[in-house]
C-alpha cells in the first residue's frame, strides 16, 4: 500500500500560520505577565540599550525566563535568547513549541556528555550576534541568596570579551509561581539591571563567579 503523499496546501497554511500563532501567543503572555507582575524594569546601572549582552539573573521560579523577557523593551526582546534546560521545557509538544517558536530559547543539557560541550550552542548563539539570557545557578533555587554560580558564564565571558556582562536581580517572581505549582498569583515584580561588568586581567573563574554573584545580590535592596 502507498504512503499518502503530504498536502502541499496543508504544508503552506501551516508554515503561513505558525508565525503568526508565535505572534498571537507571545502579545498573550506579554499582556498576562504584565497584569500578574507588573513586569517592572529597572534600569538603574545601564541604559536599555540594543548591544550585545549577556544577562545573568537569580533563578527562582520557571517564570524567571518570561518575566525577564518581558522586562526587555521590545527592539531588544527580537536579537535576545534565554537559556533554557532542554530535560524540562521539551517534556511536552507544547514546551517546546512555545520555547523554540515565542522565546526562541537555546536548550542546554542539565546532563553531562562527554562528546557534548554544553557551551556549543551558545557560543553560536554569540558569535552570531545574538544578547543572552542566562541563569548562571543552573537550576532553581530554594533561599533568598542565589546558589553558587557555574563555570559557564565566566567562560562565555573570556571567549566573548567584547560582549556586556550585565547582572539583574528578579524581584517576587518567586511568590507567582512557586515551585510546584501550576496556577500563577498576582504579585508586583521588578527586574533591576545593573551595571555592566566585565573579567578583570588576570582574575580567574574562583574568583570572578563569586564577583558576578555579588553583583545580582547587591541589585536586590536597589
Amino acid at each position: 500500500m502507498s504512503q499518502a503523499q503530504p498536502d502541499p496546501w496543508r504544508q503552506r497554511t501551516a508554515a503561513w500560520l505558525s508565525p503568526l500563532a508565535a505572534t498571537a501567543v507571545s502579545l498573550f503572555l506579554l499582556g498576562l505577565i504584565r497584569v500578574l507582575t507588573g513586569a517592572q524594569a529597572r534600569w538603574w546601572g545601564c541604559p536599555p540599550k540594543a548591544e550585545q549582552r549577556i544577562y545573568f539573573a537569580n533563578h527562582q521560579s520557571h517564570a524567571d525566563l518570561v518575566m525577564i523577557w518581558a522586562a526587555l523593551p521590545k527592539e531588544l526582546r527580537r536579537g535576545t535568547r534565554a537559556v533554557a534546560a532542554r530535560e524540562y521545557w521539551t517534556k511536552s509538544p507544547f514546551k517546546r513549541w512555545i520555547t523554540t517558536a515565542v522565546f526562541n530559547v537555546i536548550y542546554v543539557s542539565r546532563e553531562r556528555n562527554a562528546l557534548e560541550d554544553p557551551l556549543e550552542p551558545l557560543v553560536e548563539a554569540l558569535a552570531a550576534g545574538d544578547s543572552l539570557i542566562l541563569f548562571p545557578e543552573g537550576t532553581r533555587g530554594h533561599f533568598d541568596d542565589p546558589q553558587a554560580f557555574k563555570a559557564g558564564l565566566y567562560n562565555l565571558a573570556i571567549k566573548f570579551p567584547n560582549v556586556e556582562l550585565i547582572p539583574a536581580w528578579i524581584a517576587n517572581v518567586q511568590r507567582v509561581m512557586p515551585k510546584g505549582e501550576v496556577v500563577p498569583v498576582p504579585v508586583l515584580c521588578s527586574v533591576t539591571f545593573g551595571a555592566p561588568m566585565q573579567v578583570q586581567a588576570g582574575e580567574d573563574c574562583h574568583t570572578f563567579l563569586p564577583r558576578a554573584r555579588s553583583a545580582v545580590i547587591a541589585l536586590r535592596d536597589i
